[in-house]
């Protein structure tokens, strides 16, 4: 039923088309007559008459329609004497002939045409369909990592609140009460890095799914800092962290919860690879963006893990006992957050020592300010 009304839909359309060209068509004969009165002339006139009907129509009947009614119209309304049909006219046969080979080429012409447009169509719509494929292809190969780098980074310390909490439970009475605040240090330790993981886990949920719902809004980059500085230093109290920032007040347009996920991130993995609780935070500004660096004083990153750093599989402590923890998915969120901010994020090894993780935030205008 449907196609049936399609049909009926362009066979209507194409009714009107033709129609309005063989009437504009024979209103300018009519205008042009006191200057123009031989058939060529009127001819010509419908000739084109016939080249744009075939263009805008499907298929040869009405290209051919309107070659039998120009032919028609040129001879009782444009040849003398007007208003009767004259078929006896000299040249008469070679200009329906004329008519009529234009309209069947041009239909010819344009049917062709629209197969190649309708081919276009179709192989631009395949290959966003492959695209589309791949897409997903890619997002279930992420969402497989995802839950490989999470159950990888929560076996070591889930295994070790089991452990201290069993023994607690399991031999309280024998335990002295400085192994027991070594076992309840352990399983704070590890119930820490377990939350570290689920505000990963948060923040991919925040940023998955294609088109991320970001809330930028210009945000003050001192006090972005300092909430940093003061969430690391709840975290870890021995930190000693030095903070650089312009002297001039930068506001950078960004989602605040999520960039300060990112600095944690940084400062977490600075923790806990550089070695020591030395870290510095700092922020340089450009007229396009500000580059936003932590700076750790280890022993620096592999050079072969520089390239994968932020894949999420990559540990920078292979020979630390507690190195089944690695660098988790933490870097590699990092590195999605920022890229959709609009800006990058890179590692390199500094020339005395330890490990420095920059990424930029374009600074533009936006409507929303804190």
């Amino acid at each position: 039923m449907q196609y049936k009304n399609e049909k009926i839909n362009i066979f209507i359309v194409n009714i009107i088309k033709t129609a309005f060209i063989l009437i504009i068509a024979t209103i300018i004969n009519y205008l042009l007559l006191d200057k123009f009165t031989t058939l060529g002339n009127a001819s010509d006139i419908y000739i084109l008459s016939v080249l744009l009907i075939s263009l805008n129509t499907t298929g040869y009947f009405w290209g051919i329609l309107s070659a039998v009614i120009g032919v028609l119209c040129a001879n009782y309304f444009f040849t003398y004497p007007y208003t009767n049909f004259n078929f006896t006219l000299e040249g008469y046969p070679v200009t329906f002939f004329v008519m009529l080979t234009v309209s069947i080429a041009t239909s010819a012409l344009s049917g062709r045409m629209k197969k190649q447009k309708e081919f276009a169509i179709e192989r631009s719509r395949l290959a966003d369909e492959r695209q589309k494929i791949a897409i997903e292809a890619e997002k279930e190969k992420m969402r497989g990592n995802l839950l490989r780098a999470i159950s990888h980074d929560l076996r070591t310390p889930l295994t070790g609140i089991l452990g201290a909490s069993n023994a607690l439970i399991d031999n309280d009475e024998l335990i002295d009460s400085i192994s027991r605040k070594q076992l309840l240090a352990g399983i704070n330790e590890d119930a820490e890095w377990l939350l570290r993981m689920v505000e990963n886990v948060l923040s991919v949920t925040r940023i998955s799914g294609g088109a991320p719902s970001l809330r930028k809004v210009c945000e003050p980059l001192d006090e972005v800092f300092s909430q940093v500085a003061s969430k690391s230093r709840k975290r870890y109290p021995q930190i000693n962290l030095n903070i650089h920032i312009p002297d001039k007040v930068t506001m950078v347009p960004m989602d605040e919860m999520l960039i300060v996920q990112v600095l944690i991130n940084l400062i977490d993995n600075a923790i806990l690879h550089g070695g020591n609780n030395h870290v510095e935070l700092s922020a340089v500004t450009n007229s396009d963006y500000v580059e936003i660096s932590v700076l750790d004083y280890g022993k620096g990153i592999p050079p072969d893990d520089l390239d994968k750093l932020f894949e999420g599989f990559v540990s920078r402590d292979k020979d630390c006992s507690d190195s089944t923890r690695g660098l988790g998915i933490g870097l590699s969120i990092c590195k999605t957050i920022v890229e959709c901010h609009g800006g990058q994020i890179s590692a390199r090894n500094m020339p005395d020592c330890g490990a420095c993780i920059s990424f930029t935030l374009p600074i533009t205008e936006v409507s929303s300010y804190a």
